[in-house]
């Protein structure tokens, strides 16, 4: 399923008489000590859990989080993963494993609903894209997307090899040459249609091209307007290397570019809402929008956390300390504000993306938020 519409499904989750347990994991296993670091983390949260509360189904969720983490750990699941969601509620028959390919930090939560901003992040930061290796003769395509490589496809061309002459052969060896370029100009258009075909059946928006200078400079001459658009940019590549390494240095590029287009998108979004346009910003404002459920995208600093309230009657959302509803004065029950947050606007279809550092979002208290119409 796509990441994206079963975050949303998870984001509706709520046990009302039982607790869903989140765990991610960092599974980027370059050596022993990496195993042996989540295996401590593991152990240590699974007897904390265990000893904190004894609910219906807990222990049956616990006991299938630490199966599932020792499968994990041996590398008996999703071995090439760089993190893992992991989400149990017995109540509910939920047992999921999510396998992206971004790190996560060790995190385990036991609540009442499913505890998702790492993975909305995860989500968020590793767009599906297409990396495209190419030279004169052949061409190798890897769809990238948030849980990993996809099949790669191999493209080779029947580009005549060179052969080189010297002397009294100069004159045939310079036509031959114009019959290699007619050759590659064909080879390179059966590229782009590939390519093409590829970005419309599968929904990719990002194209990270991969090779040497002068083939790839060849290449995009080649790439019509929208795929030119489509570039996040170029890495090094030769044809024979593992496809592992052409995707590290594809995802690397992707994180970077994505970093920038949403310091870039925040700074607008501050702008937007300035004007009293469809933005918000600041804590109130966009508390009351996500209520509204007029989120379209929120933005929200890493280490936000905002204690508050949530009404069990109207299902409002407050920050502060216990109150009754300010909406309907209801009784409220303990809740973390930014986390509730997410959960509303993924619930709703919106999306979530999250910064480790913004000056200009920290100085409006780290929300704001691009809204499907003003408030």
């Amino acid at each position: 399923m796509n990441p994206t519409t079963r975050l949303s499904e998870l984001a509706k989750i709520r046990a009302t008489t039982a607790t869903v347990v989140s765990v991610y994991l960092d599974t980027r296993w370059t050596d022993e000590h990496q195993r042996d670091r989540v295996r401590v983390f593991l152990k240590g949260e699974l007897r904390k859990a265990r000893e904190a509360a004894d609910l219906p189904g807990l222990r049956d969720d616990l006991a299938w989080i630490e199966g599932e983490g020792e499968a994990l750990i041996a590398q008996a699941r999703v071995p090439d993963a760089g993190g893992v969601a992991l989400f149990a509620c017995a109540a509910l028959g939920l047992r999921e494993l999510m396998p992206v390919r971004a790190p996560f930090a060790d995190a385990f939560v036991v609540a009442p609903a499913p505890y998702l901003r790492p993975l909305a992040a995860a989500v968020a930061t590793t767009e599906s894209a297409l990396v495209v290796f190419v030279d004169a003769e052949s061409a190798r395509l890897i769809p990238v997307r948030a849980n990993g490589a996809g099949e790669e496809v191999e493209l080779q061309s029947d580009v005549p090899g060179h052969h080189k002459r010297g002397g009294w052969a100069q004159l045939a060896q310079s036509r031959y040459q114009r019959h290699i370029l007619d050759h590659r100009g064909r080879h390179f258009e059966s590229v782009v249609e590939a390519v093409s075909q590829l970005l419309d059946g599968d929904g990719i928006r990002r194209l990270v091209l991969a090779g040497e200078r002068e083939p790839l400079a060849a290449f995009r001459k080649h790439l019509p307007g929208r795929l030119v658009a489509a570039v996040a940019g170029t890495v090094g590549g030769t044809r024979h290397e593992p496809a592992a390494a052409l995707v590290e240095r594809a995802t690397d590029l992707l994180a970077r570019v994505h970093r920038e287009d949403a310091r870039q998108a925040v700074a607008e979004t501050l702008t937007e809402a300035a004007k009293g346009g469809k933005a918000i910003a600041g804590l109130e404002g966009t508390l009351e929008a996500v209520i509204r459920g007029t989120v379209h995208q929120l933005y929200l600093l890493e280490s936000l956390r905002e204690p508050g309230r949530a009404c069990l009657a109207c299902g409002g959302l407050q920050a502060g300390p216990a109150a009754p509803c300010r909406r309907c004065g209801g009784t409220t029950t303990p809740t973390e504000v930014a986390e509730a947050m997410v959960n509303r606007v993924l619930a709703s279809g919106g999306a979530v993306a999250t910064l480790e550092a913004h000056p200009q979002l920290a100085r409006v208290g780290g929300l704001a938020a691009r809204l499907r119409y003003p408030l």
